[in-house]
């Protein structure tokens, strides 16, 4: 059975096998520490019955007012435990913890708009399209912002999609 549990340092080294995904963002170690020091209730790695690491999220906290929420910053499974459902309980728990103990609005995150194959998976799990940023992705290609409105968006305010494109420079928090 697969156990999910919060993502500690060690796990860095250990992980290359889920990285390894030319769709899968890898960081600079930094990046990673900087998470796991400021955002550590948004970290968490998954585990095959042997303790190997099949997947990971990590995410953040991050707004003001109606636009307080929960951001997934990268969520990965290892090409040979996809379509199982483990990155459903990835997101799940990202989806938890922004709204019992953050209180967010929404959860959001960004995929490439020529990944289709995730953007369907976010749609199976209730997310929908709330804009396209512009050569997000290196400035090469555009990204969709895709959210999910939590209890606390009674309007669901938070995923009423934006009529137009924008530019990365104009994306807040």
């Amino acid at each position: 059975m697969t156990s999910l549990r919060r993502f500690k340092c060690d796990d860095l080294f250990t992980f290359n096998n889920i990285n390894l995904d030319a769709l899968t963002e890898t960081f600079h170690l930094p990046f990673y520490f900087q998470y796991l020091a400021r955002w550590p209730d948004f970290f968490f790695i998954a585990e095959s019955p042997e303790k190997r690491p099949i997947g990971y999220i990590m995410g953040k906290a991050e707004g003001l007012n109606e636009n307080w929420h929960g951001h997934v910053t990268a969520v990965t499974v290892a090409p040979e435990f996809r379509r199982i459902g483990i990155a459903d309980k990835l997101m799940a728990l990202l989806e938890l913890i922004s709204e019992k103990v953050y209180d967010g609005y929404f959860v959001d995150l960004f995929v490439r708009a020529s990944n289709t194959i995730a953007i369907d998976m976010y749609h199976k799990f209730g997310y929908s399209v709330y804009r396209r940023v512009l050569d997000y992705y290196s400035g090469e290609e555009d990204a969709l912002d895709m959210r999910k409105a939590l209890p606390r968006d009674k309007e669901k305010k938070s995923i009423i999609p934006l009529n137009h494109p924008v530019h990365p420079w104009e994306v807040d928090p």
